[in-house]
Parts: structure tokens; C-alpha cells; sequence
């Protein structure tokens, strides 16, 4: 049977995301191997050569004698048509770890009358078509994995009855910049996609992160995998949503989010330029109310400057000057509460007030990108973008 994905999804009102008219079920995708391992570690890698060694190193250290790579479980990387070393670090490695493999992802098809995938959804399908295990783990390249967090997180998979367990790893910041903009996008994450309602199968959200995602091996097959949502550029939340939506045929068993720096972390981005690139192609998919959000958070950035009306209008009486002094207070309490939810540290929740215009720009042109010229980039890459 052919492995090319079916005609474009529909998209429902709430946040873009698919909508399926008939669920895919098991007999018409294509599952792979029967499993025989334990766990199967995906790591799709595009140009990873700078992140890839440390990220490899870290889960190599997980095998012991209880829990031993090829035996119990396995590495796949699938290289994604990296021009740089990233497959040769990977193959060096794999000469000598039984248990670690390297994959070539097919070569692209950008056209977008044809496009099925994008590079990440493609080499994720690839991996889980060739993987072995009963649980299948998608992990970015720019991770590092705490000793003995795979098997914690399976425990911690089986003991919540989930189908789908996601870590948010602790985010390396390097330079003002990421420390200025990220806590403010991380915060408005955890204000859009809270755990507790994430985690709640009585609630419509939906959320995973894609640096780190467990998912059952028969249930991710059964919503057809990352080739139901092959074209999405947002395919952790996509992906999530599938399998939420699916817990009623699967005896209740949903998705579990949570903050994990006792897992892993990651950096996400090395620099200004391809963070930009990164949250341009995904800010306006995760706040479908764009043009809202930003308004109210340059409402929020100009209340920040009211103490200067009291040096602008050096004639207001005590009274009014209390008023502003107090309304400004007031301003800068709620918006250190909401980058609070960011979980970074003092210095970042300072600096994130210099955040918030950058954060206003990139808003309005992911908006502008996805909803005027329909296409983003990534990775030296073009996306047709329909949302």
C-alpha cells in the first residue's frame, strides 16, 4: 500500500487545527515492524552537527544493564538531507553502539500541489515506519536528556495511562535577545495551553512539544501518525490533538504535558536569526487571535512608561499622581505574574519587558506570513501555508 498521506485535512475553527471525516484506523496505515523492543528514540536532524554529539552522547548514557541499547531499546536518526556532518557524527557513533541507526529521509517534494510532508513530519514517519518499540519517543537534536529519563518517562506514561506524554525541557538561553523574548512567548504558551486543562480529557486543548514526545506505538498508528498531519508546520500540537481527540475509542487514554527540567533541556535556537525564522513560522498558529494578543500586549508595553506622565505634567494633583503611580503598579505586578509561568529566572522576567515589542513584531509577522502570503521558511526551506 501506497505510504503517500491522504488528500488535505480539513481544519476546524479552533486553532487550525485538522479535522478528519473519518478517523484513520489501524488496517490503512502502514505500522511497520511488529515491535519487539521496549522504546524506540526518533531524532529527526537537519544540520544538527553542532547539537546532535551531545544529544546522542546523553541518551547513550541511559543504557545499563537493565534497561540496554539494542536490546530493550533503540536510536534511530534520520537524516534529513543535512548538508553539513550530521550524518557522518551520527554513523561514526552508530559504528560502534549497537542499537543506534541512521536513516535517510526520502528527498522532499516541495511542490505544493504534491507536498505531503514537511522535512520534520517526513523524517518522524520515516522513523516510526522502521522502529521496533512499543513506545516511540520523537526527540529534537538539540536536547539533552538527564540520566534515566527515558525510563522514568515510560513509568511515568504508564502510571497516568496516557497515550501521549510530553516534556517542556528547560530552555538554554544565550544572549539578551533570547533572554529578553523568550520568557514572553513561554509565558503566553503556558497562558493559551495550561497543563491542567492540556490534561484534562473533559477539555477541547490540545498541546505537545516537540523536543520531547512519548506516544504509544498502536495509538500513534491508529490517528495515522505524523502522516495525518505531514503538511502542518505545527505538528507537535496537531499531533496531540489526534490523539485527544481519539481517548474515547482508546479506554480514556489522552495526553499528559508538563514542565520537565528534571528531564531534559534544550537550546532551541543558536542564534537572532533563526529564532526569528522559528517563531515567525509558529507564533500565529499557536495564538490564532494574533492581532488581539498583540494589541493587548502593546496596551500592556505603553502602560509600562505611565510614571513618565508624572514628568510630562508636572502640574497633576497628589491624588492623580497616586492614581497613575498605582495603575502602573498594578500593570507591572500582572505582567511579571504572567512571565512568571515561563520558568526562567529573575533576570530574564526583567529583561522580558524589553521582550514585549520584539514579541508585538514577530505576532504580526507570523500573522502576515501565514494569513496574507500563505508561506513560511524554515531550515532553507519553503512552506506553502493554507491556516
Amino acid at each position: 500500500m501506497s505510504d503517500s498521506p491522504n488528500p488535505p485535512q480539513k481544519l476546524s475553527p479552533l486553532l487550525g487545527l485538522p479535522v478528519d471525516d473519518t478517523a484513520a484506523t489501524p488496517a490503512s496505515i502502514a505500522t511497520g515492524p511488529e515491535p519487539t523492543l521496549q522504546l524506540s528514540v526518533i531524532i529527526p536532524a537537519r544540520n544538527e552537527e553542532h547539537n546532535l554529539p551531545a544529544c546522542l552522547a546523553s541518551l547513550l548514557a541511559q543504557s545499563d544493564t537493565h534497561f540496554e541499547l539494542g536490546r530493550d531499546w533503540e536510536i534511530l536518526v534520520i537524516d534529513d538531507a543535512s548538508t553539513d556532518r550530521t550524518r557522518a557524527l551520527a554513523l561514526d557513533l552508530a559504528a560502534t553502539h549497537p542499537g543506534l541507526k541512521v536513516l535517510d529521509a526520502p528527498a522532499l517534494e516541495l511542490n505544493d500541489r504534491q507536498r505531503a510532508f514537511t522535512g520534520k513530519t517526513q523524517a518522524c514517519w520515516l522513523g516510526a515506519q522502521q522502529s521496533q518499540g512499543r513506545w516511540l519517543l520523537f526527540t529534537d537534536a538539540d536536547t539533552i536528556h538527564e540520566p534515566g529519563d527515558l525510563t522514568r518517562a515510560l513509568h511515568e506514561a504508564e502510571r497516568h495511562n496516557v497515550a501521549l506524554l510530553s516534556y517542556s525541557p528547560r530552555q538554554v538561553l544565550t544572549g539578551i535577545v533570547q533572554q529578553a523574548l523568550m520568557p514572553v512567548i513561554y509565558s503566553e504558551l503556558a497562558t493559551a495551553y495550561p497543563p491542567s486543562q492540556v490534561n484534562d480529557p473533559a477539555r477541547r486543548t490540545a498541546a505537545a512539544n516537540g523536543q520531547f514526545i512519548l506516544v504509544d506505538r498502536a495509538i500513534y498508528f491508529s490517528v495515522g501518525g505524523h502522516r495525518a498531519v505531514g503538511r502542518s508546520v505545527l505538528e507537535d500540537v496537531d499531533l496531540a490533538f489526534n490523539i485527544k481527540r481519539a481517548a474515547p475509542r482508546n479506554n480514556g487514554r489522552g495526553i499528559r504535558l508538563r514542565y520537565a527540567p528534571d528531564a531534559l533541556s534544550a537550546r532551541m535556537y543558536t542564534g537572532v536569526s533563526d529564532m526569528l525564522e522559528g517563531w515567525t513560522k509558529n507564533l500565529a498558529l499557536l495564538f490564532p487571535n494574533a492581532l488581539t494578543l498583540a494589541a493587548t500586549r502593546l496596551l500592556d508595553f505603553v502602560l509600562l512608561f505611565l510614571p513618565l506622565l508624572l514628568w510630562l505634567m508636572p502640574n497633576l494633583v497628589l491624588w492623580q499622581r497616586a492614581a497613575i503611580l498605582l495603575l502602573w503598579v498594578r500593570v507591572l505586578v500582572r505582567v511579571f505574574q504572567r512571565v512568571a509561568r515561563s520558568h526562567f529566572g529573575i533576570a530574564a522576567y526583567i529583561l522580558s519587558i524589553f521582550g514585549l515589542p520584539l514579541f508585538i513584531v514577530l505576532l504580526l509577522r507570523s500573522w502576515m506570513n501565514h494569513k496574507l502570503f500563505h508561506h513560511v521558511t524554515w531550515k532553507g526551506r519553503e512552506y506553502r501555508t493554507g491556516r
